[in-house]
């Protein structure tokens, strides 16, 4: 089932978490963010979605580097029952894709409930005082391929927050599938 994420509360503060990536190094916020902030997305191994755009946000994830953010994946879902997300898994992905960024794992899905992350991809963009700016999609091709000259709208507004500190007033909502809670830790 595609949901959409809720619209950009802007100001909101990033929520501090501590979590390991594919590799067993932790990461907070404060290792994480860059001189502009940080994009933090969520993400998983089997979403259709997600794997329909996991190449343009592996280069758009590279671009909005070189414009001074941190960027980071989180993978929240209850690979109990979805297997493909397993740690495992997460780290195949991230070295056959040649991840630019870590990929979290947050086991216990409590970073994606802090942040009230509900589909994958889910994309939080913050400034350089870790105030969101942005939470909307990577661009309009949902699971198809990017039609030639398909805005790329997420670098669009990292764009926009590197140099004002503000993003886009109009943001369209990222699509996806929802996050997996584990029976009995749905989100309130």
């Amino acid at each position: 089932m595609a949901l959409s994420a809720p619209v950009c509360n802007f100001g909101w503060q990033a929520v501090d978490f501590a979590l390991a990536d594919t590799r067993g190094t932790r990461h907070t916020l404060a290792s994480l963010r860059g001189p502009s902030g940080l994009l933090l997305m969520f993400i998983c191994n089997h979403c259709p979605y997600v794997k329909a755009v996991i190449d343009r946000i592996c280069r758009d994830a590279r671009e909005v580097q070189q414009l001074g953010f941190g960027v980071a994946a989180v993978m929240s879902n209850d690979a109990r029952e979805y297997p493909e997300d397993s740690f495992a898994n997460m780290q195949r992905l991230a070295n056959e894709m040649g991840f630019p960024f870590p990929y979290l794992h947050d086991e216990t899905q409590d970073v994606a409930r802090a942040y009230g992350a509900v589909c994958t991809p889910d994309f939080f963009a913050f400034n350089a005082d870790l105030q969101l700016q942005y939470r909307g999609r990577l661009d309009a091709s949902g699971r198809l391929p990017a039609a030639p000259g398909c805005r790329r709208e997420l670098v669009e507004a990292m764009r926009l927050i590197a140099t004002t500190g503000s993003g886009p007033r109009e943001q369209h909502a990222s699509i996806g599938c929802s996050i997996k809670w584990r029976t009995g830790s749905e989100p309130a």
